[in-house]
């Protein structure tokens, strides 16, 4: 290999060992550990160079380097591909999300599998009503005059409203209303859901108007609303396992897990479900995750409609815990799918 190959190989030793050991690395044990095909002169050399360009550092007067957020932004980027879970692995993941419940126990459950995985802080977003796609509206009649409309996403959202009609509807019209509205909202993203719903009582016919304003009124409700965003968090004692990796800022990494607003901005940028984001260190937007890393990525059925991602120490296995967290978001989006 050529010099610049060899640099990099010398680099890629030095962060897994890092990763490892968390002690600084030097020539001798890259040379001992690793099977480069060149002395510890030449490893020393190409330290030097790597130094220069800023890609490690040397922590205090020992011989042994440790990477820099810079090399570890080298590291990912050129890692080929996100290499994947062993076979067992899959399988793992695999059975332990399919025993979900709901929406609910499906990300409580991807939470507690991305921790366990990574050993770091997991986050998962829930689904925004903004991304998501109305699947079927179901129409139940309860009384003559009062029916409960259950909209049913793709993101496995289940949104249940009461409507007193204040008139009585036999049990065609509730089955016309039915077809009328899955007509208007299948298959549509909830903005444009609303829209057509606004529409509806022009076009609906005059004798069923009334009762359609009625029920449009509520669905619109219903559609355009912005609930405050929910997140899901587990695996906080992994940071204070490893907090001599923030050194005096563990208890800034904290306080920024705690602030829901911090945590979104980071899974928002999230837009492709097959593809995975690393932030390293300052390339956080707050300073408080400065000392961190982020790896995030998209999840959903087919589209995106939320994110979730892992935080910890710059010191982290970036192979491994790209491949969690691009396996879990994967089967959550094939659950989603199937529901």
């Amino acid at each position: 290999m050529n010099a610049d190959e060899r640099r990099f190989a010398v680099l890629q030793a030095i962060v897994a060992d890092y990763v490892s050991t968390q002690e600084p690395v030097g020539s001798k044990a890259i040379v001992e550990r690793h099977n480069l095909g060149v002395s510890s002169a030449t490893v020393r050399n190409d330290m030097a160079a790597l130094e220069e360009d800023g890609l490690i550092a040397q922590p205090h007067t020992s011989a042994g380097r440790i990477p820099t957020d810079k090399g570890y932004r080298l590291f990912v980027d050129r890692l080929a591909q996100v290499k994947p879970l062993s076979a067992a692995e899959r399988k793992a993941v695999q059975t332990f999300l399919e025993g979900a419940l709901d929406l609910d126990d499906v990300l409580r459950r991807s939470v507690r599998l991305l921790a366990q995985l990574t050993r770091q802080v997991a986050v998962v977003q829930y689904p925004t009503l903004t991304r998501s796609t109305v699947r079927h509206l179901e129409v139940v009649q309860l009384t003559p005059a009062r029916l409960m409309l259950v909209l049913i996403t793709d993101s496995g959202r289940v949104d249940q409203r009461m409507v007193d009609l204040g008139q009585v509807v036999t049990e065609e019209d509730a089955s016309r209303l039915r077809a009328l509205l899955n007509q208007a909202l299948a298959g549509r993203r909830l903005a444009d859901a609303s829209a057509r719903v606004a529409e509806l009582p022009h076009s609906a016919p005059k004798e069923l108007r009334d009762v359609v304003l009625t029920v449009s009124t509520v669905l619109i409700e219903t559609l355009v609303e912005h609930p405050e965003e929910r997140l899901v968090l587990g695996g906080t004692a992994n940071l204070t396992r490893n907090s001599a990796d923030f050194p005096g800022s563990l208890r800034q990494v904290l306080e920024a897990l705690e602030e829901q607003v911090v945590v979104l901005k980071l899974l928002a940028a999230a837009q492709d479900p097959g593809l995975v984001t690393v932030r390293i260190g300052e390339e956080n937007e707050s300073a408080d995750l400065h000392t961190a890393s982020v790896v995030s990525i998209g999840y959903g059925p087919g589209t995106v409609v939320g994110g979730m991602g892992v935080v910890g120490p710059t010191r982290m296995d970036y192979p491994g815990t790209m491949a969690a967290v691009h396996a879990v978001a994967r089967y959550v989006g094939e659950i989603l799918a199937g529901r």
